[in-house]
């Protein structure tokens, strides 16, 4: 199914945010594309201290920490054009304020850890996917 795009190696839409990744290209002096990947292996390392961050705040139990830490992921993510990423970290920064998804309506403490729970391992997931995608890019370029 070529149109979905997920049986394939080529991300759709829904990972990745193809015009502000190439924005993110044009800001390249060269063919290597060094700054735009000095730009997301930063991003890599940034994403998984705040996923250590995000595990110890639920340990903790903290939604407000868990609401900051989603607040500041979806920045970044969004930044490089990480879609499904920004997304998520979207509903956990409302989860943290004990809303649900949409931001709106109020939700039980118990419910917002419950959905932090298991969004921040699907959040994982999504990052995974997406930094797979990223390097492959730049491997590809490196080695053309």
């Amino acid at each position: 199914d070529e149109e979905n795009g997920r049986a394939h190696s080529t991300p759709d839409s829904d990972l990745i945010d193809h015009e502000t990744f190439d924005q993110l290209l044009e800001m390249d002096d060269d063919e290597d594309h060094d700054f735009s990947k000095s730009i997301v292996w930063n991003y890599f390392e940034q994403a998984e201290t705040t996923f250590d961050s995000m595990d110890n705040a639920l340990e903790k139990r903290n939604l407000e920490e868990l609401s900051n830490l989603g607040h500041f992921l979806k920045g970044s993510s969004a930044a490089i054009g990480l879609t499904k990423v920004k997304a998520s970290c979207e509903k956990m920064q409302h989860f943290g304020h004990m809303k649900d998804e949409t931001g709106i309506n109020a939700i039980s403490e118990e419910d917002a850890f419950t959905k932090i729970s298991t969004l921040l391992e699907r959040v994982k997931d999504e990052y995974k996917e997406a930094e797979t995608y990223l390097k492959n890019f730049y491997t590809e370029r490196d080695n053309s």
